[in-house]
């Protein structure tokens, strides 16, 4: 495995790490200490290290050679029932994680437009904004267990709870229809932001 593999591994574990974070800051500000209690709001990756989402995953698509590199955290738990409006509560709770993305990919791409680095320290920010632009658009797909189904729940009225009820119920099939059959819809707007912020590179 090679040095740029590693490090592509680290920023994986530590993006997804800061995306729980982030969900389980949220969360506290809205009332909910679930995560604080469990000691979820730390940035020891022990905390937050998912066998299979974590490691496995990542491990197994470096050695297929996919052209994409996911993978996921332990999920941060949070209590609706202390949310002052649950359904509103959770849609920021679940917008957290992708934003936290997006602002690690923007500051670590205005470094690379800003300043003059050699080439191989450019790649290697080049692959942390990459790695959480992925995270960010991928986790926002209105797909259970993603965050964007906890957005979508939000739009749909209340009378309609038999859809959300399907989509919970054969989330983790629809995703993988998705990974397989429509991740690459996501690469353009990927590639579309990573010029936004990075420029020509």
């Amino acid at each position: 495995m090679t040095v740029t593999l590693i490090f592509q591994l680290i920023v994986l574990i530590f993006s997804v790490m800061i995306h729980e974070i982030a969900h389980g800051t949220m969360a506290l500000k809205l009332g909910d200490n679930t995560a604080q209690k469990l000691g979820r709001l730390t940035l020891n990756p022990l905390k937050h290290i998912d066998p299979v989402g974590s490691i496995i995953l990542p491990l197994i698509l470096v050695f297929l050679n996919s052209p994409f590199l996911i993978g996921w955290a332990k999920p941060v738990p949070y209590d609706p029932r202390f949310l002052k409006t649950p359904k509103g509560g959770a849609a920021l709770i679940a917008l957290a994680g992708p934003i936290s993305n997006l602002l690690i990919a923007t500051i670590f791409g205005l470094l690379i437009r800003l300043s003059f680095f050699p080439i191989e320290f450019t790649l290697l920010l080049a692959i942390i904004v990459y790695t959480n632009l992925l995270l960010a658009i991928f986790n926002l797909v209105p797909i259970p267990p993603l965050d964007g189904s906890k957005l979508l729940y939000y739009f749909i009225p209340d009378r309609n709870y038999r859809l959300q009820i399907l989509l919970e119920q054969y989330g983790p099939l629809f995703l993988l229809l998705f990974i397989v059959a429509g991740f690459n819809f996501l690469i353009p707007i990927i590639s579309f932001l990573f010029t936004l912020i990075v420029g020509r590179f």
